[in-house]
């Protein structure tokens, strides 16, 4: 089974969203976890956004990426654009991307909303190319 690594700034809201729904769309066939530059928490408008559309973000927490290695994971998904500040290990892996999606702390529902669909659609992909 693939390992993937979701990883952000501060692992509260895209790394967090693509979690929950990579444990949705990849279950049985990946393992997945999030990650951040730094932790903080799960981002309380993250968890709602993601309820509303049946996925529970409740059991997730936010970890720095220190806790883990590199070589433990066959993905690695910078969300933010902040794969240029990632140990470069992290990097090399058999698949690194970047997504670049923005991010939707302090912005309005809706844009909490649109970010979630953009992430789905990315996750639905990756799903399908480790699958």
């Amino acid at each position: 089974m693939k390992k993937v690594m979701f990883v952000c700034k501060r692992n509260s809201c895209r790394s967090q969203m693509a979690e929950g729904f990579a444990k949705t769309l990849g279950k049985g066939q990946i393992e997945v976890v999030s990650s951040g530059l730094e932790a903080s928490r799960v981002h309380p408008t993250a968890v709602e956004v993601m309820k509303e559309i049946g996925i529970d973000l409740s059991e997730q927490t936010s970890d720095p990426l220190s806790n883990f290695q590199a070589q433990d994971y066959d993905a690695v998904i910078s969300m933010c654009g902040c794969g240029v500040n990632l140990p470069q290990e992290w990097v090399l892996q058999e698949i690194f991307e970047d997504w670049q999606l923005d991010d939707p702390d302090g912005q309005p529902l809706d844009t909490f909303r649109r970010v979630r669909d953009e992430i789905k659609e990315r996750v639905n992909g990756l799903v399908k190319k480790l699958g």
